[in-house]
Protein backbone atom coordinates (compact mmCIF):
# COMPACT_ATOMS: atom_id res chain seq x y z
CA UNK A 1 0.00 0.00 0.00
CA UNK A 2 1.12 3.58 -0.77
CA UNK A 3 1.63 5.52 2.10
CA UNK A 4 2.92 8.91 3.36
CA UNK A 5 6.49 9.91 4.13
CA UNK A 6 6.09 13.45 5.40
CA UNK A 7 4.85 14.97 8.45
CA UNK A 8 1.39 16.06 7.68
CA UNK A 9 -1.60 14.00 7.44
CA UNK A 10 -3.08 12.20 4.28
CA UNK A 11 -6.75 13.08 4.57
CA UNK A 12 -7.45 13.05 0.43
CA UNK A 13 -11.36 12.82 1.08
CA UNK A 14 -10.35 16.51 2.58
CA UNK A 15 -8.24 16.74 -0.24
CA UNK A 16 -10.98 16.35 -2.30
CA UNK A 17 -13.39 18.22 -1.01
CA UNK A 18 -11.36 21.39 -1.16
CA UNK A 19 -10.37 21.11 -4.67
CA UNK A 20 -13.82 20.69 -5.89
CA UNK A 21 -14.63 23.87 -3.90
CA UNK A 22 -12.09 25.06 -5.99
CA UNK A 23 -12.48 27.33 -9.18
CA UNK A 24 -11.56 24.55 -12.08
CA UNK A 25 -8.73 26.56 -13.32
CA UNK A 26 -7.12 26.13 -9.09
CA UNK A 27 -7.91 22.69 -8.99
CA UNK A 28 -4.78 20.96 -10.71
CA UNK A 29 -2.18 22.79 -9.64
CA UNK A 30 -4.02 22.45 -5.59
CA UNK A 31 -4.15 18.96 -6.21
CA UNK A 32 -0.59 18.89 -7.53
CA UNK A 33 1.01 20.38 -4.43
CA UNK A 34 -0.95 18.70 -2.22
CA UNK A 35 0.12 15.45 -2.99
CA UNK A 36 3.76 16.51 -3.93
CA UNK A 37 4.47 17.45 -0.31
CA UNK A 38 2.35 14.49 0.69
CA UNK A 39 4.13 12.10 -0.88
CA UNK A 40 7.72 13.41 -1.32
CA UNK A 41 9.14 9.77 -2.51
CA UNK A 42 6.69 9.26 -5.58
CA UNK A 43 6.70 10.85 -8.97
CA UNK A 44 3.76 12.07 -10.24
CA UNK A 45 2.04 12.09 -13.76
CA UNK A 46 -1.03 14.10 -14.27
CA UNK A 47 -3.48 15.64 -17.30
CA UNK A 48 -6.79 15.27 -18.94
CA UNK A 49 -6.18 12.59 -21.74
CA UNK A 50 -9.05 11.27 -22.87
CA UNK A 51 -7.47 8.27 -23.88
CA UNK A 52 -6.41 7.59 -20.44
CA UNK A 53 -9.42 5.42 -19.87
CA UNK A 54 -7.82 3.44 -16.84
CA UNK A 55 -11.53 1.33 -16.26
CA UNK A 56 -11.11 -0.18 -19.89
CA UNK A 57 -7.97 -1.02 -19.56
CA UNK A 58 -8.87 -2.48 -15.99
CA UNK A 59 -11.70 -4.47 -17.65
CA UNK A 60 -9.48 -5.74 -20.45
CA UNK A 61 -7.48 -7.39 -17.01
CA UNK A 62 -4.50 -5.64 -18.34
CA UNK A 63 -4.19 -3.93 -15.02
CA UNK A 64 -5.96 -4.61 -11.39
CA UNK A 65 -7.68 -2.17 -9.97
CA UNK A 66 -8.14 -1.71 -5.94
CA UNK A 67 -10.70 1.21 -4.44
CA UNK A 68 -8.31 2.81 -1.77
CA UNK A 69 -10.40 3.33 1.66
CA UNK A 70 -7.47 4.93 3.44
CA UNK A 71 -3.70 5.60 3.04
CA UNK A 72 -1.12 3.83 5.42
CA UNK A 73 0.84 5.98 7.57
CA UNK A 74 4.51 5.40 8.45
CA UNK A 75 5.46 3.42 11.61
CA UNK A 76 4.90 5.84 14.99
CA UNK A 77 2.93 8.81 12.94
CA UNK A 78 0.50 10.21 15.25
CA UNK A 79 -2.93 10.01 13.30
CA UNK A 80 -6.21 8.97 13.90
CA UNK A 81 -8.18 6.89 11.48
CA UNK A 82 -10.48 9.43 10.31
CA UNK A 83 -6.97 11.20 9.24
CA UNK A 84 -6.39 8.38 6.54
CA UNK A 85 -9.72 7.32 5.59
CA UNK A 86 -10.31 7.97 1.86
CA UNK A 87 -14.27 8.49 0.24
CA UNK A 88 -14.33 7.15 -3.09
CA UNK A 89 -17.71 8.58 -5.36
CA UNK A 90 -19.21 6.31 -7.66
CA UNK A 91 -22.50 6.99 -9.53
CA UNK A 92 -24.58 4.20 -10.63
CA UNK A 93 -25.98 3.89 -14.12
CA UNK A 94 -29.01 2.29 -15.67
CA UNK A 95 -27.83 0.48 -18.69
CA UNK A 96 -31.44 -0.14 -20.37
CA UNK A 97 -30.34 -2.12 -23.41
CA UNK A 98 -28.50 -4.56 -20.81
CA UNK A 99 -31.07 -4.26 -18.65
CA UNK A 100 -28.32 -3.94 -15.82
CA UNK A 101 -27.03 -1.62 -13.40
CA UNK A 102 -23.76 0.05 -14.19
CA UNK A 103 -21.18 1.95 -11.68
CA UNK A 104 -18.51 4.62 -12.74
CA UNK A 105 -16.31 6.09 -10.89
CA UNK A 106 -16.03 9.80 -10.72
CA UNK A 107 -14.09 10.82 -7.68
CA UNK A 108 -11.57 8.16 -6.64
CA UNK A 109 -8.49 6.83 -5.17
CA UNK A 110 -7.14 3.45 -6.98
CA UNK A 111 -4.37 1.40 -5.84
CA UNK A 112 -3.29 -0.26 -9.26
CA UNK A 113 -0.64 -2.93 -10.23
CA UNK A 114 0.28 -3.02 -13.61
CA UNK A 115 2.95 -5.67 -14.57
CA UNK A 116 5.30 -5.13 -11.29
CA UNK A 117 4.57 -2.00 -10.51
CA UNK A 118 2.19 -0.94 -7.88
CA UNK A 119 0.84 3.35 -8.85
CA UNK A 120 -1.51 5.51 -7.16
CA UNK A 121 -4.33 6.77 -9.52
CA UNK A 122 -6.52 9.79 -7.73
CA UNK A 123 -9.22 11.24 -10.32
CA UNK A 124 -10.97 14.12 -9.94
CA UNK A 125 -14.15 15.51 -12.08
CA UNK A 126 -15.93 18.78 -12.88
CA UNK A 127 -17.83 20.51 -14.82
CA UNK A 128 -16.30 22.07 -18.04
CA UNK A 129 -18.42 24.35 -19.95
CA UNK A 130 -22.36 23.28 -20.36
CA UNK A 131 -22.56 19.86 -20.80
CA UNK A 132 -19.60 18.14 -20.10
CA UNK A 133 -17.49 17.04 -17.83
CA UNK A 134 -13.28 17.82 -17.10
CA UNK A 135 -11.89 14.15 -15.67
CA UNK A 136 -8.54 15.08 -14.54
CA UNK A 137 -5.76 12.58 -12.87
CA UNK A 138 -3.05 12.09 -11.01
CA UNK A 139 -0.47 9.12 -11.30
CA UNK A 140 1.77 8.34 -8.56
CA UNK A 141 4.60 5.83 -8.91
CA UNK A 142 8.00 4.92 -7.64
CA UNK A 143 9.84 5.87 -10.35
CA UNK A 144 9.49 8.39 -13.33
CA UNK A 145 10.27 5.77 -16.13
CA UNK A 146 7.23 3.78 -14.43
CA UNK A 147 4.72 6.69 -14.49
CA UNK A 148 5.71 7.24 -18.23
CA UNK A 149 5.64 3.72 -19.25
CA UNK A 150 1.76 2.97 -17.23
CA UNK A 151 0.83 6.22 -18.58
CA UNK A 152 1.76 5.24 -22.51
CA UNK A 153 0.31 1.98 -22.19
CA UNK A 154 -3.26 2.92 -21.34
CA UNK A 155 -3.27 5.89 -23.63
CA UNK A 156 -1.96 3.62 -26.84
CA UNK A 157 -3.89 1.09 -25.78
CA UNK A 158 -7.02 2.93 -25.16
CA UNK A 159 -6.43 5.21 -28.60
CA UNK A 160 -6.69 1.47 -30.85
CA UNK A 161 -9.95 1.27 -32.60
CA UNK A 162 -10.72 -2.76 -32.27
CA UNK A 163 -13.99 -4.40 -33.47
CA UNK A 164 -15.55 -1.32 -33.10
CA UNK A 165 -17.13 2.10 -35.07
CA UNK A 166 -15.63 5.56 -33.44
CA UNK A 167 -18.42 7.40 -33.78
CA UNK A 168 -17.74 11.57 -33.59
CA UNK A 169 -21.29 12.82 -32.72
CA UNK A 170 -22.01 15.61 -30.04
CA UNK A 171 -18.75 17.29 -30.10
CA UNK A 172 -16.44 14.00 -29.06
CA UNK A 173 -15.59 10.85 -30.33
CA UNK A 174 -17.00 7.37 -28.73
CA UNK A 175 -16.34 4.05 -29.56
CA UNK A 176 -19.34 1.86 -30.10
CA UNK A 177 -19.74 -2.30 -30.30
CA UNK A 178 -22.62 -2.41 -31.45
CA UNK A 179 -23.00 -0.74 -34.28
CA UNK A 180 -19.39 -2.16 -35.57
CA UNK A 181 -21.91 -5.82 -34.86
CA UNK A 182 -24.56 -4.67 -36.66
CA UNK A 183 -22.48 -3.99 -39.81
CA UNK A 184 -21.17 -7.47 -40.06
CA UNK A 185 -23.64 -9.13 -42.01
CA UNK A 186 -23.36 -6.67 -44.63
CA UNK A 187 -20.96 -8.06 -47.56
CA UNK A 188 -19.96 -7.71 -51.16
CA UNK A 189 -21.44 -11.28 -51.69
CA UNK A 190 -25.09 -10.29 -50.72
CA UNK A 191 -24.60 -6.84 -52.55
CA UNK A 192 -26.39 -6.46 -55.85
CA UNK A 193 -25.30 -3.37 -57.62
CA UNK A 194 -25.44 -2.87 -61.26
CA UNK A 195 -22.52 -3.99 -63.82
CA UNK A 196 -19.02 -4.02 -61.73
CA UNK A 197 -19.37 -1.24 -59.61
CA UNK A 198 -19.36 -3.15 -56.20
CA UNK A 199 -15.80 -4.76 -58.00
CA UNK A 200 -14.79 -1.30 -59.32
CA UNK A 201 -15.19 0.26 -55.64
CA UNK A 202 -13.56 -2.52 -53.79
CA UNK A 203 -10.99 -2.66 -56.29
CA UNK A 204 -10.27 1.22 -55.61
CA UNK A 205 -10.35 0.97 -52.23
CA UNK A 206 -8.19 -1.98 -51.70
CA UNK A 207 -5.68 -0.68 -54.14
CA UNK A 208 -5.36 2.59 -52.09
CA UNK A 209 -4.18 0.88 -48.92
CA UNK A 210 -2.20 -1.59 -50.62
CA UNK A 211 0.04 1.29 -52.55
CA UNK A 212 1.44 3.88 -49.76
CA UNK A 213 4.81 3.00 -50.76
CA UNK A 214 3.69 3.58 -54.45
CA UNK A 215 1.90 7.33 -53.57
CA UNK A 216 5.34 8.19 -51.17
CA UNK A 217 7.93 7.29 -54.05
CA UNK A 218 6.13 9.52 -56.30
CA UNK A 219 5.64 12.49 -53.31
CA UNK A 220 2.18 12.35 -53.60
CA UNK A 221 -0.11 12.50 -50.42
CA UNK A 222 -1.44 9.17 -49.37
CA UNK A 223 -5.07 9.59 -49.20
CA UNK A 224 -8.47 9.42 -50.82
CA UNK A 225 -11.77 10.47 -50.91
CA UNK A 226 -15.03 8.79 -52.72
CA UNK A 227 -18.40 10.01 -53.49
CA UNK A 228 -21.50 7.12 -53.64
CA UNK A 229 -24.00 9.48 -55.47
CA UNK A 230 -27.58 8.83 -55.90
CA UNK A 231 -31.12 8.47 -54.57
CA UNK A 232 -31.90 6.58 -51.07
CA UNK A 233 -32.49 2.63 -50.86
CA UNK A 234 -29.50 1.98 -54.03
CA UNK A 235 -27.03 0.50 -51.58
CA UNK A 236 -24.66 2.96 -50.87
CA UNK A 237 -24.48 1.99 -47.49
CA UNK A 238 -24.83 -1.21 -48.01
CA UNK A 239 -21.97 -1.08 -49.89
CA UNK A 240 -20.05 1.18 -47.12
CA UNK A 241 -20.57 -1.29 -44.70
CA UNK A 242 -18.96 -4.25 -47.29
CA UNK A 243 -15.85 -2.17 -47.86
CA UNK A 244 -15.22 -1.69 -43.47
CA UNK A 245 -15.67 -5.43 -43.59
CA UNK A 246 -14.09 -6.34 -46.54
CA UNK A 247 -10.83 -4.12 -45.77
CA UNK A 248 -10.51 -4.57 -42.27
CA UNK A 249 -8.96 -0.77 -41.68
CA UNK A 250 -10.32 1.05 -38.21
CA UNK A 251 -13.57 2.92 -39.71
CA UNK A 252 -14.27 6.35 -38.15
CA UNK A 253 -17.82 7.55 -38.32
CA UNK A 254 -19.04 11.23 -38.50
CA UNK A 255 -22.72 11.61 -38.28
CA UNK A 256 -22.60 15.00 -37.24
CA UNK A 257 -20.84 18.56 -36.70
CA UNK A 258 -23.60 20.57 -34.90
CA UNK A 259 -23.40 20.72 -30.64
CA UNK A 260 -24.65 23.42 -28.51
CA UNK A 261 -21.21 24.05 -27.02
CA UNK A 262 -19.07 24.34 -30.01
CA UNK A 263 -18.78 25.75 -33.43
CA UNK A 264 -18.92 23.90 -36.16
CA UNK A 265 -15.26 24.35 -37.20
CA UNK A 266 -14.39 23.72 -33.52
CA UNK A 267 -15.68 20.32 -33.92
CA UNK A 268 -14.34 20.16 -37.30
CA UNK A 269 -10.98 20.41 -36.00
CA UNK A 270 -11.75 17.76 -33.02
CA UNK A 271 -13.07 15.31 -35.65
CA UNK A 272 -10.49 15.39 -38.23
CA UNK A 273 -7.50 15.60 -35.60
CA UNK A 274 -8.61 12.30 -34.63
CA UNK A 275 -9.38 10.72 -37.85
CA UNK A 276 -5.15 11.78 -38.48
CA UNK A 277 -4.35 9.99 -34.99
CA UNK A 278 -6.05 6.63 -36.40
CA UNK A 279 -4.55 6.66 -39.83
CA UNK A 280 -4.38 4.16 -41.98
CA UNK A 281 -8.65 4.37 -41.91
CA UNK A 282 -11.74 4.56 -43.18
CA UNK A 283 -13.77 7.80 -42.60
CA UNK A 284 -17.35 7.40 -43.43
CA UNK A 285 -19.50 10.66 -43.79
CA UNK A 286 -22.83 9.99 -44.44
CA UNK A 287 -25.44 12.27 -46.19
CA UNK A 288 -22.19 15.05 -46.75
CA UNK A 289 -24.92 17.51 -47.94
CA UNK A 290 -26.73 17.96 -44.96
CA UNK A 291 -23.43 18.38 -42.69
CA UNK A 292 -21.31 20.41 -44.96
CA UNK A 293 -23.16 24.68 -44.70
CA UNK A 294 -22.14 27.86 -45.97
CA UNK A 295 -20.98 28.26 -42.70
CA UNK A 296 -18.18 25.66 -42.30
CA UNK A 297 -18.12 24.51 -45.90
CA UNK A 298 -14.37 26.33 -46.12
CA UNK A 299 -13.28 25.28 -43.02
CA UNK A 300 -14.07 21.62 -44.06
CA UNK A 301 -12.30 21.71 -47.69
CA UNK A 302 -9.31 23.02 -45.98
CA UNK A 303 -9.57 19.80 -43.32
CA UNK A 304 -9.69 17.71 -46.18
CA UNK A 305 -7.21 19.30 -48.82
CA UNK A 306 -5.36 22.13 -46.71
CA UNK A 307 -1.95 22.29 -44.92
CA UNK A 308 -2.53 19.23 -42.70
CA UNK A 309 -1.65 15.91 -43.80
CA UNK A 310 -4.37 13.31 -44.23
CA UNK A 311 -1.89 10.38 -44.83
CA UNK A 312 -3.55 6.88 -44.70
CA UNK A 313 -7.42 8.32 -44.72
CA UNK A 314 -9.74 6.88 -46.96
CA UNK A 315 -12.90 9.23 -46.86
CA UNK A 316 -16.22 7.85 -48.32
CA UNK A 317 -19.00 10.22 -48.35
CA UNK A 318 -22.31 9.74 -49.87
CA UNK A 319 -25.08 12.24 -51.12
CA UNK A 320 -29.21 11.88 -52.01
CA UNK A 321 -28.13 15.03 -53.46
CA UNK A 322 -25.38 16.32 -55.25
CA UNK A 323 -27.18 19.37 -56.49
CA UNK A 324 -26.41 20.66 -52.64
CA UNK A 325 -23.26 20.30 -52.79
CA UNK A 326 -20.47 23.05 -53.53
CA UNK A 327 -18.79 22.60 -56.69
CA UNK A 328 -15.55 22.74 -54.91
CA UNK A 329 -16.49 19.23 -53.28
CA UNK A 330 -17.97 17.67 -56.78
CA UNK A 331 -15.19 19.05 -59.10
CA UNK A 332 -11.87 18.84 -57.49
CA UNK A 333 -10.28 15.43 -57.49
CA UNK A 334 -7.95 16.30 -54.02
CA UNK A 335 -11.55 16.35 -52.29
CA UNK A 336 -13.23 13.52 -53.31
CA UNK A 337 -10.92 11.93 -56.50
CA UNK A 338 -13.87 9.34 -57.44
CA UNK A 339 -17.38 9.66 -57.89
CA UNK A 340 -19.53 6.53 -58.22
CA UNK A 341 -23.39 6.90 -59.10
CA UNK A 342 -25.77 4.46 -57.41
CA UNK A 343 -29.18 4.42 -60.01
CA UNK A 344 -32.13 2.51 -59.31
CA UNK A 345 -31.57 -1.10 -60.84
CA UNK A 346 -32.43 -1.68 -64.29
CA UNK A 347 -34.25 -4.69 -65.16
CA UNK A 348 -31.60 -7.56 -65.04
CA UNK A 349 -30.35 -5.98 -61.24
CA UNK A 350 -33.70 -6.18 -60.33
CA UNK A 351 -33.87 -10.14 -61.61
CA UNK A 352 -30.35 -10.75 -59.78
CA UNK A 353 -31.21 -9.30 -56.58
CA UNK A 354 -34.93 -11.15 -56.43
CA UNK A 355 -32.82 -14.51 -57.23
CA UNK A 356 -30.58 -14.19 -54.54
CA UNK A 357 -33.29 -13.66 -52.09
CA UNK A 358 -35.10 -16.46 -53.71
CA UNK A 359 -32.36 -18.98 -52.71
CA UNK A 360 -32.27 -17.89 -49.31
CA UNK A 361 -36.18 -18.72 -48.75
CA UNK A 362 -37.78 -22.42 -47.93
CA UNK A 363 -38.63 -24.77 -50.82
CA UNK A 364 -42.00 -23.93 -50.41
CA UNK A 365 -41.60 -20.34 -50.01
CA UNK A 366 -39.48 -20.25 -53.27
CA UNK A 367 -40.59 -18.75 -56.47
CA UNK A 368 -40.23 -19.96 -60.02
CA UNK A 369 -37.69 -18.24 -62.65
CA UNK A 370 -40.86 -16.92 -64.62
CA UNK A 371 -42.56 -15.33 -61.18
CA UNK A 372 -39.12 -13.92 -60.85
CA UNK A 373 -39.24 -12.47 -64.38
CA UNK A 374 -42.37 -11.35 -64.16
CA UNK A 375 -42.67 -9.76 -60.76
CA UNK A 376 -38.99 -8.01 -62.03
CA UNK A 377 -40.59 -6.51 -65.03
CA UNK A 378 -43.21 -5.19 -62.61
CA UNK A 379 -41.42 -3.59 -60.50
CA UNK A 380 -40.20 -1.19 -62.60
CA UNK A 381 -38.56 2.15 -60.52
CA UNK A 382 -38.01 -0.10 -57.54
CA UNK A 383 -35.16 0.87 -55.72
CA UNK A 384 -33.19 -1.97 -53.85
CA UNK A 385 -34.95 -1.05 -50.60
CA UNK A 386 -38.21 -0.83 -51.75
CA UNK A 387 -37.54 -4.58 -53.48
CA UNK A 388 -36.30 -5.58 -50.01
CA UNK A 389 -39.70 -4.38 -48.23
CA UNK A 390 -41.54 -6.38 -51.58
CA UNK A 391 -40.09 -9.52 -50.19
CA UNK A 392 -39.97 -8.91 -46.66
CA UNK A 393 -44.24 -7.71 -46.46
CA UNK A 394 -44.73 -10.83 -48.92
CA UNK A 395 -42.63 -13.65 -46.42
CA UNK A 396 -44.52 -11.98 -43.95
CA UNK A 397 -48.07 -12.55 -45.10
CA UNK A 398 -47.11 -16.10 -46.69
CA UNK A 399 -45.94 -16.91 -42.90
CA UNK A 400 -49.57 -16.29 -41.27
CA UNK A 401 -50.66 -18.81 -44.02
CA UNK A 402 -48.32 -21.18 -44.44
CA UNK A 403 -49.99 -22.54 -47.84
CA UNK A 404 -47.14 -23.87 -50.47
CA UNK A 405 -47.57 -22.52 -53.62
CA UNK A 406 -49.20 -18.99 -52.89
CA UNK A 407 -45.94 -16.87 -52.81
CA UNK A 408 -46.18 -15.26 -55.88
CA UNK A 409 -49.83 -14.77 -55.75
CA UNK A 410 -49.06 -12.87 -52.22
CA UNK A 411 -45.88 -10.93 -53.73
CA UNK A 412 -48.07 -9.52 -56.64
CA UNK A 413 -50.83 -8.28 -53.97
CA UNK A 414 -47.95 -6.59 -51.82
CA UNK A 415 -45.91 -5.39 -55.05
CA UNK A 416 -49.57 -3.73 -56.33
CA UNK A 417 -49.83 -1.89 -52.35
CA UNK A 418 -45.60 -0.78 -52.74
CA UNK A 419 -46.74 1.30 -56.00
CA UNK A 420 -49.58 2.98 -54.67
CA UNK A 421 -47.25 3.55 -52.07
CA UNK A 422 -44.75 5.26 -54.33
CA UNK A 423 -47.57 7.10 -56.18
CA UNK A 424 -48.71 8.79 -53.18
CA UNK A 425 -44.74 9.04 -51.91
CA UNK A 426 -44.55 11.30 -55.04
CA UNK A 427 -47.27 13.15 -55.02
CA UNK A 428 -46.39 14.50 -51.58
CA UNK A 429 -42.44 14.85 -52.51
CA UNK A 430 -44.04 17.38 -55.24
CA UNK A 431 -46.44 19.62 -52.66
CA UNK A 432 -44.05 19.38 -49.74
CA UNK A 433 -40.59 18.89 -50.81
CA UNK A 434 -38.64 15.91 -50.45
CA UNK A 435 -36.95 14.60 -47.29
CA UNK A 436 -34.64 11.95 -46.40
CA UNK A 437 -32.09 10.77 -44.01
CA UNK A 438 -29.88 7.46 -43.95
CA UNK A 439 -27.75 6.30 -41.07
CA UNK A 440 -24.79 3.20 -40.65
CA UNK A 441 -26.81 1.83 -37.86
CA UNK A 442 -28.55 0.58 -41.04
CA UNK A 443 -32.04 2.18 -39.64
CA UNK A 444 -34.97 2.90 -42.61
CA UNK A 445 -34.71 6.02 -44.43
CA UNK A 446 -37.57 8.79 -44.16
CA UNK A 447 -38.67 10.10 -47.39
CA UNK A 448 -42.05 12.35 -46.83
CA UNK A 449 -44.24 10.28 -44.69
CA UNK A 450 -43.32 6.85 -45.94
CA UNK A 451 -40.31 4.82 -44.43
CA UNK A 452 -38.09 3.19 -46.95
CA UNK A 453 -35.84 0.43 -45.69
CA UNK A 454 -32.23 0.08 -46.09
CA UNK A 455 -30.79 -1.81 -49.52
CA UNK A 456 -29.62 -4.97 -48.53
CA UNK A 457 -29.87 -8.13 -50.24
Amino acid sequence: MLYSSGSRSVNLTYLILEALRMSPASIPYYVSQFLTDSFPGKVIVEGDSHYFELRKYAQEELCTTQVISSVDLPPGYAACARETLVHNHVMTLWDAKKQKLRYEQKNFCFEVQWQEHTLMVLQLSWPQGYFDDCRYYWILANTQAVADDFFAAVCQWNSQVREEVLVFEGGFWQKNRDLYASIQSATLENLVLAGTLKEDIFEDAQRFFESQAMYSEYNVPWKRGLLFIGPPGNGKTHMVKALVNSLGYPCLYIKSFKTRQNSDTDNMRLAFNRVREAAPCIVVIEDLDALVDDENRSFFLNELDGFALNDGVLMIASTNHPERLDIAILERPSRFDRKYHFDAPELADRVSYLQLWNQKLKLEMQLSADDINRIAINSENFSYAYLKELLLSASMVWVQKRTPGTMATIMTEQLDKLKMQMQSQSSKADDHGEQDSSDMNGAVVENAHVKQPKAEA
